[in-house]
């Protein structure tokens, strides 16, 4: 009797040690779906603030490229709205690139009309020179008819190529009524480029920069030119 009492007895502690030990594994196993909600939930706020970072609310807080980095992989629309492909252009022809506002923006009328009094200066010494906006490629044709210009305009009417060069960021709230309309319904974030020249040798590398969050303030047309002319060993 006594070893069967005992045998009930080890047999009852194997049960109990059996229950809390599977009591143990649910709390352990609890805990672990807590802390991969947490991490989960901490990866998704990381994620959006990713996001909201990406694209500053302040032109001073932007991240541009710099000189010595390769340009981006880029396709833009023409004034007819075609295709363009820019890198493939840029490996032809050494490329002076403007981004500018758009055609609405009278700093940037007056600095495409500037750009127009020296480009066959600048395409004498090698060089093409595209600007690039916001704008639809029905507003570029308006533009271009207007200031009656000989050099390439591009849309980047959906900001993805000011985003890739890091200069884009959020337009004030009085924009938001005609940034949207001015792109052709393409620039629903509602963003600006932070007017920017770049002057981008055929291998697609950054020789020169200038970017100046003050929209007022432009590179001059004959600066640009002598920037140019001194960088033409490079090209």
């Amino acid at each position: 009797m006594k070893n069967l009492n005992a045998i009930r007895f080890a047999g009852t502690l194997c049960v109990t040690a059996l229950i809390i030990s599977l009591s143990q594994i649910h709390t352990f196993a609890n805990e672990c779906s807590h802390a991969d909600e947490k991490i989960t939930k901490i990866g998704i706020i990381q994620d959006t603030v990713k996001v909201s970072v990406e694209v500053p609310l302040k032109p001073e807080d932007i991240s541009p490229l710099l000189a010595g980095e390769q340009i981006p992989t880029l396709k833009l629309q023409t004034v007819s709205g075609e295709d363009f492909d820019l890198n493939k252009s840029i490996s032809e022809t050494p490329t002076i690139l403007v981004f500018y506002r758009g055609g609405w923006c009278p700093y940037c009328s007056k600095q495409l009309a500037g750009l127009q009094e020296v480009e066959k200066d600048l395409t004498k010494a090698g060089y093409q020179l595209i600007a690039i906006s916001t704008d639809s490629p029905e507003n570029l044709s308006k533009t271009l008819d207007k200031q009656s210009l000989s050099y390439k305009l591009l849309s980047d009417a959906d900001l993805n190529a000011a985003k890739k060069f890091g200069i884009a960021f959020k337009g004030p709230k009085n924009y938001d009524g005609f940034l949207p309309e001015t792109s052709g319904g393409k620039n629903v974030e509602k963003l600006l480029p932070v007017p920017s020249v770049f002057i981008i040798s055929r291998k697609g590398q950054i020789l020169f920069e200038y970017i100046n969050p003050n929209i007022a303030q432009r590179l001059s047309g004959a600066l640009l030119k002598a920037a140019a002319i001194a960088l033409r060993t490079d090209i």
